[in-house]
């Protein structure tokens, strides 16, 4: 093979990859159309990767519907590359089954009824998920000629040559030579922090249970016992699959009921979870309305113009002080807009006169509160974000019998708002909070927030977003509701604090706005692990942290330095070393990296962060081998050594 034919290296298969290659062949004709060799190393089937995968609990669901998932960059989307439509997976699963679409495997029937059944409002599985996004991938593949070779093993290192170009060494012994390197990976395990690790001591040394955080398909939880009381710490989505696992898939059916409720018929084998949170409460319930009034429309208040002109007043943005105002009022603005027009039953005043009024008002200010009393009568109906965020902040509960009616009722009350056509207020929300966070990668420069806000960023406002908007599909907080009734959840209440009880050799789970304490053997951590390189268990992070060609982003803050655990990246998502120097040639992409991330996958025409993302990076990508080509510096050796 010719020495001048860039070679690049996608460690990662998943989504995010499959995204950049298809990037990558629409961008070709206007960047680079040389001959590549691609390398993709992906120990799982590629498209979907380990998160994706199929071999998972069919129980295990998206929380998106089958209409708001597309892994195509359509016309929406604001950048350099051509658009390139095709079918998101509500219209992918009707053209297998009407055979417009062809190159899939022999589904099984398990799979086939699930095709059937699809609509545009289902939540779908993941095994289905899975199918969508590896078809995706072998097309994007397929796209760019035989250029595209999957290695289904693990990388294990990454090292410079001597002669440019990196080596990556393979867990089969081989040896890829790349000029290029992209990290693309999904959400990885690192080791337990030192109170996880303190709690999985104690268990081993107490005959106890502890998962600490996870993916939560990939954890044994065979050693729970039926009727085993079981402490759990997180109610967000890791949440939300543990119940899936541990009932239905123990055995456990939920029912119908005559009046249209529903009703758990436990299998036996089930434990018994007493779960709690910062919040106390699960996150919020997907909206089944849809919006009755004017159009939203773009951004009116949180845009780059605006965004522009607070860069010119201060040497560096505070999330807080600075940007957080701009989004609560854009959020007012979607609210508002429309609980005024498509609900003016439940206002006294017109759309126009509250907006022209609303336009000139900070959103914290006295005015905007005393506006939105004027309009809207019933304050059950005001937007508070701050009530919102903590439900439950500053109020003590008497009992745990109280905090079980008031955890129960703020489910019910969830769904009553947002799996109802009655207040599509609340989807406006939604949409508002969806279009912000996509919005401020791109129009927030990272080096211009002070280190505390890049904190808020990636942790607070965050977690903010998904608390409200990437919840599980109302069934889901049904069933939670369901299983509450039968005995099998029992809720903690907010600012959940978990011990260990030598002495007792029992876990102890307090919280001291309801005053309960609950003992048992056994915890459970049901949340993603902390991102961090530096106690990284994938091999090629810790190599890249160990070698200094990839480093932990540190943020200098009034407490002093602070390591967010993401791999540090250029706002070109080029890998930064330990010496603070961006390598031209290694990049990074992905969830665990300090680059704005917006997901693998999006709604279709909604200008998504990630099609954005994957376009941009493609262009940089090929720009670098069409460089290296012309100056035919490209490594000689072969593209891979080693056991076949």
């Amino acid at each position: 093979m010719p020495a001048t034919i860039p070679a690049i290296v996608f460690i990662g298969g998943g989504p995010r990859t499959a995204g950049v290659l298809e990037r990558i062949a629409a961008n070709r004709p206007d960047v680079f159309a040389g001959p590549l060799q691609i390398h993709v190393v992906e120990p799982h089937i590629p498209g979907s990767g380990r998160i994706w995968r199929y071999d998972q609990d069919p129980g295990l669901l998206l929380n998106s519907m089958a209409a708001d998932i597309t892994m195509f960059t359509d016309a929406s989307v604001d950048c350099a590359g051509p658009a390139a439509p095709g079918p998101g997976l509500a219209e992918w699963a009707a053209g297998v089954l009407d055979a417009s679409i062809i190159d899939v495997p022999d589904f099984p029937q398990p799979l086939r009824d699930q095709l059937r059944s699809l609509t545009a409002t289902t939540f779908p599985t993941r095994q289905l998920q899975s199918q969508y996004l590896e078809w995706f991938f072998r097309r994007a593949a397929r796209s760019l000629g035989h250029s595209v070779t999957v290695h289904r093993t693990t990388a294990v290192g990454i090292t410079d040559l001597d002669g440019g170009g990196h080596a990556v060494e393979l867990a089969n012994g081989r040896t890829l030579h790349a000029d290029i390197v992209l990290t693309a990976f999904g959400h990885t395990d690192s080791r337990p922090d030192a109170i996880s690790a303190g709690f999985t001591d104690f268990a081993a040394r107490h005959g106890g249970y502890h998962a600490a955080p996870s993916y939560t398909t990939d954890v044994d939880y065979s050693p729970i016992a039926p009727g085993q009381d079981v402490i759990v710490s997180g109610m967000g989505l890791a949440f939300v699959d543990l119940l899936a696992l541990l009932m239905e898939g123990r055995g456990g059916r939920f029912e119908e009921t005559s009046d249209g409720g529903l009703r758990y018929l436990p299998s036996g084998r089930e434990p018994v979870l007493w779960a709690g949170s910062r919040r106390g409460v699960p996150y919020h319930s997907k909206i089944s309305a849809a919006l009755r009034g004017q159009d939203p429309g773009p951004l009116q208040f949180f845009t780059a113009a605006a965004v522009e002109d607070l860069l010119r007043q201060h040497g560096e943005l505070d999330f807080h002080r600075h940007l957080w105002p701009l989004i609560a009022k854009e959020a007012g603005h979607y609210y508002y807009r429309e609980l005024l027009t498509g609900s003016p039953d439940r206002a006294a005043m017109g759309w126009d006169d509250f907006a022209e009024r609303y336009a000139g008002l900070d959103w914290y200010s006295t005015e905007r509160a005393d506006l939105v009393n004027a309009a809207v009568p019933d304050s059950g109906l005001h937007l508070d974000l701050e009530r919102l965020d903590r439900p439950y902040e500053g109020r003590r509960f008497g009992d745990h019998t109280e905090v079980q009616d008031a955890v129960a009722r703020y489910i019910e009350d969830d769904l009553a708002l947002r799996d109802s056509p009655d207040h599509p207020e609340t989807l406006a929300l939604f949409l508002a909070l969806l279009h912000v966070y996509m919005e401020v990668g791109r129009v927030v420069p990272p080096e211009r927030l002070n280190a505390r806000s890049q904190q808020v960023m990636h942790g607070w406002w965050h977690g903010f977003f998904s608390f409200v908007d990437s919840g599980p599909p109302p069934h889901r907080l049904r069933q939670m509701l369901a299983l509450h009734r039968a005995g099998l959840l029992q809720f903690l209440g907010p600012g959940l604090k978990v011990s260990a009880n030598e002495a007792t050799g029992l876990f102890v789970a307090a919280s001291a706005q309801s005053g309960v304490t609950v003992t048992a053997k056994a915890l459970i951590e049901a949340r993603l692990p902390s991102t961090s390189v530096a106690r990284s268990l994938n091999p090629v992070l810790a190599a890249l942290h160990g070698s200094g060609l990839g480093s932990e982003q540190q943020l200098l803050t009034s407490d002093g330095i602070h390591s967010t655990g993401k791999l540090l990246v250029s706002p070109q998502h080029q890998l930064v070393g330990a010496d603070g120097v961006p390598r031209s040639t290694l990049f990074g992409v992905g969830p665990g990296t300090s680059g704005w991330g917006a997901g693998a996958f999006a709604r279709p025409n909604t200008n998504a962060a990630p099609f954005r993302e994957n376009d941009a990076l493609a262009r940089t990508i090929l720009g670098v081998a069409k460089d290296l080509s012309a100056r035919a510096t490209i490594t000689p050796e072969p593209a891979a050594v080693g056991k076949n």
